[in-house]
């Protein structure tokens, strides 16, 4: 089975060096294609760097794994993924991982990241995907435990695998060695993410966009929680679709008669 390897915080990062180590010892067919540089926030965007109308993308070699093929793209992860099914990567790739992301990706900001955004660009091709995570403060001291997911890993492989096509799993894991996990849980999303966006400053010539911790604890049984917690969280995804639900005939009937 073949699978690509990607993320978003760049081709350089230690996490997505983690990802490959696991996805090879797994015994898949490992490629690698992430961002040149880094791309946070990115969410699925599709937009990328182009010369002449062409993607810009350049050939690297992994220091750990010179044997798995590996490029730098001038892209944001969904354009990675969207171009990698098809046509670019032959074989296509059977399934997409992500990350592993400097950064838990918890509650409803999944929307923002660019490590999320690349499995559920993947669902809509009807693909698998895993995004993993790694929970880092976002101003972190000491060494990260870029192995916290290698005892995970395995078993939110096969499960994923299992699962139909199109699945969407993000795993987020804490940043502490494997014997202080407690046990893996499946979560609901919480309200806000662990990191919120916010205006720093305002000026004549535009704004600031900082980042700040969210400061309000999450709800009790969600990924926030539960990963604040000690567990690492295990939460099924799934990519933009219509809400059945939402509009109903009175609604419409309604609408007909004030445009009238």
């Amino acid at each position: 089975m073949r699978a690509l390897v990607t993320n978003d915080d760049g081709i350089d990062s230690p996490g997505i060096a983690a990802l490959t180590r696991l996805a090879v010892a797994a015994g898949l067919d490992v490629v690698v294609a992430a961002p040149a540089t880094q791309s946070s926030g990115a969410s699925a965007a599709i937009t990328a760097v182009r010369e002449e109308g062409r993607t810009i993308v350049e050939r690297r070699e992994l220091p750990d794994h010179p044997d798995v093929p590996a490029w730098a793209v001038r892209a944001q992860p969904g354009h990675i993924v969207v171009a990698a099914l098809t046509g670019w990567l032959d074989p296509a790739p059977d399934l997409v991982l992500s990350g592993i992301n400097h950064g838990a990706n918890v509650g409803r900001a999944v929307l923002h990241s660019g490590t999320v955004g690349a499995i559920l660009t993947a669902a809509v091709h009807d693909v698998r995907g895993l995004a993993v995570s790694l929970d880092v403060a976002l101003h972190p001291t000491g060494e990260r435990r870029w192995d916290a997911a290698d005892d995970l890993f395995p078993r939110v492989l096969d499960l994923l695998l299992d699962a139909p096509p199109g699945t969407s799993l993000s795993l987020n894991v804490p940043d502490r060695p494997a014997e202080a996990h407690r046990k893996l849980r499946h979560a609901r999303l919480a309200t806000f993410g662990a990191v919120q966006a916010r205006v720093d400053e305002v000026g004549p010539d535009g704004l600031r966009l900082g980042e700040v911790e969210v400061g309000t604890e999450p709800e009790e049984g969600t990924d926030g929680a539960l990963l604040a917690a000690g567990h690492p969280t295990l939460t099924a995804l799934r990519p933009v679709a219509e809400d059945e639900g939402r509009l109903v005939p009175d609604w419409l009937a309604h609408a007909e008669r004030v445009r009238a």
